[in-house]
């Protein structure tokens, strides 16, 4: 095996790769990226695009390397497509980055679950080390999203987890369901898997002055902000949107609901059928001052993922970010919205849309109830969700596989196997 020499910097070099989104957009990412730096990493992303970015780009030390993004869509043979695409584009920036020197250790995200042959491949070449940062269940999420689809693809997509989980060198799962399924159906021993939550920054995301403007002339404001794909449920915030305004004739509540994604478009033209044009707002993806704007300004922020496979197991960002505003929560029982937000949210039963819509209401009419949960929310973020709770365990992942003495103020790691004992059964619901 070759041992490629990094160039003359002291700082270990970090390859990390995201296709789902690019950076800084992905907020999880980005703050990864932030703590690698400020530790004294030297920190290069390859990721598709952003709108009104370049090519090549350094942003508060880290440098960005990013490609077109192509999404031809049209179901499954689509996404084979994509990202058959997005993996060679990403070969191609990763060994252009190499050579200013060997990364010490690369980390992949998820979904998908494709990069494990770049990562063997660094491995051989320089010995890089092999970080898998586990976001989404690839399986689950094709099961949601095509609940009849063939088969084979569902097969394919399981032997690409196996062997990113049998490549990576160490896990970091999101929440302790996803580590379950890390030890358990990847096979890897707890001690190599760290669950990371992707905790809000509370210091940024914090409520401000409101801006009335931004009701556009309703008393009340209802937020979402999210990818908006066939999983995420928006067609459900706009049916409830639907008999709040239309059926309830609460005309006085008005929507914002921020976010890009492959249903976008078609979500649109239902709000304009539904006849909902001067009652929700889908300004498409915004810039983040905006979304603190919007968050300052709202009353209740909506998680309306419904019931599959994913879902049920699965930690959405939104959730805390609502928390992180103090906004209370009005989502569907899932087993892992209620571990995140507790008490901070209305849990209604999953798939009944009317009971959504009731929800909302009650809670715009309850200022009271609104602020008890609202507190809750901000505390519980402050004192166990916020990034600088999660900081700690994921530096302490990179400093093992490179060989780094850990600071003390770094903060504890926790293992799968330090959380075993209080972790739930994985699709166990509420």
């Amino acid at each position: 095996m070759s041992r490629r020499r990094s160039s003359g910097s002291a700082r270990p070099r970090v390859l990390v790769i995201v296709q789902n989104l690019p950076v800084p957009f992905d907020r999880r990412v980005w703050l990864e990226c932030q703590s690698l730096t400020g530790a004294g990493y030297d920190v290069t992303v390859v990721c598709p695009q952003g709108h009104g970015t370049g090519a090549a780009q350094v942003v508060d030390g880290v440098r960005i390397l990013a490609y077109r993004p192509y999404a031809p869509g049209g179901g499954a043979l689509g996404f084979i497509t994509e990202y058959a695409y997005s993996f060679l584009a990403t070969a191609r920036l990763a060994l252009r980055a190499r050579r200013s020197g060997a990364f010490r250790v690369v980390q992949a995200c998820n979904p998908p679950d494709i990069f494990w042959p770049l990562a063997w491949a660094l491995r051989v070449l320089d010995g890089t080390r092999f970080v898998f940062d586990h976001h989404d269940l690839c399986p689950e999420l094709f099961e949601s999203r095509f609940p009849t689809g063939r088969r084979a693809f569902l097969r394919g997509l399981l032997f690409l987890e196996r062997m990113t989980f049998r490549t990576a060198d160490r896990i970091t799962s999101t929440n302790e369901s996803y580590a379950a399924i890390a030890t358990s159906r990847g096979g890897k021993p707890p001690e190599r898997v760290t669950v990371v939550r992707t905790g809000p920054d509370p210091e940024k995301l914090r409520r401000r002055e409101a801006e009335p403007e931004l009701r556009r002339g309703h008393d009340h404001l209802v937020a979402y902000l999210g990818v908006m794909g066939p999983q995420d449920g928006v067609d459900v915030a706009l049916q409830a949107a639907d008999i709040v305004v239309n059926r309830l004739g609460r005309t006085d509540i008005g929507f914002c609901l921020m976010g890009g994604g492959d249903c976008w478009a078609d979500l649109v033209a239902e709000r304009n059928r539904l006849g909902l044009e001067d009652h929700v707002e889908m300004p498409g993806r915004v810039p983040d001052d905006f979304v603190v704007s919007v968050f300052s300004t709202a009353e209740v922020g909506l998680s309306p993922d419904p019931l599959n496979p994913l879902n049920d197991v699965s930690t959405m960002n939104k959730t805390m970010e609502y928390m992180s505003f103090g906004l209370p929560v009005v989502a569907f029982d899932l087993h892992e919205t209620r571990v995140s937000a507790q008490d901070a949210a209305r849990y209604v039963q999953p798939g009944d849309v009317e009971a959504y819509a009731r929800a909302i209401v009650e809670l715009v009419d309850d200022p009271a109830t609104r602020a008890e949960m609202g507190r809750y929310g901000r505390e519980r973020v402050e004192t166990q969700l916020a990034w600088e709770h999660q900081r700690g365990g994921y530096l302490a992942v990179f400093d093992d596989l490179s060989g780094r003495t850990r600071s003390a103020s770094a903060g504890p790691a926790r293992s799968a196997r330090s959380t075993a004992a209080g972790r739930p059964r994985v699709g166990s619901g509420a």
